[in-house]
């Protein structure tokens, strides 16, 4: 009984850690790094800034193991959102590791994909704002959980179109 104790202890002392660290992250204003949005990040993320071709901007955050976001923005090739996240799933589909839709509403989605016995999930979002569009998504590296990918896809909500 005393051991069942300590271990209900243990495991709300570790969910309220996991709790406080994701209470952390604060708005990010990446109008400095060439988009003019906010996302929530944990203090000190790194930003990586790449612009390929004059065409597309490619920006990073990055911290630690389980906070990576990558957003691209370019000239948007239309106004609809329903259209650019239609093009995005599509996308995601394509990859042969592709297993399923977690979750999706009207500007994004969560996926899963699974290499052997590694499963990973993702997420992509779409915002149009005046003339750009801005694709959000995990970073290309690194394995991530549904809950890692849940806390990141709501950190880069935007308001409405």
């Amino acid at each position: 009984m005393k051991n069942t104790v300590i271990i209900v202890l243990l495991a709300l002392f570790l969910f309220q850690c996991q709790g406080d660290q994701a209470e952390k992250w604060n708005s990010m204003d990446l109008l400095e790094h060439g988009i003019p949005l906010s996302v929530l990040a944990p203090d000190s993320a790194k930003v990586e800034k790449m612009n390929l071709g004059g065409i597309l901007q490619d920006v990073t955050l990055r911290k630690g193991d389980d906070y990576f976001i990558q957003i691209y923005a370019s000239d948007a090739a239309t106004n609809d959102v329903t259209k650019l996240k239609a093009d995005q799933l599509a996308e995601v589909k394509t990859n042969r590791f592709f297993t399923r839709i977690v979750e999706e509403d009207e500007k994004g989605f969560i996926y899963e994909t699974q290499i052997d016995s590694l499963t990973n999930f993702g997420f992509r979002y779409v915002h149009l704002q005046a003339d750009r569009e801005y694709i959000f998504q995990t970073g290309l590296t690194g394995t991530y959980s549904l809950e890692e990918v849940k806390r990141m896809y709501d950190a880069v909500q935007q308001g409405p179109n």
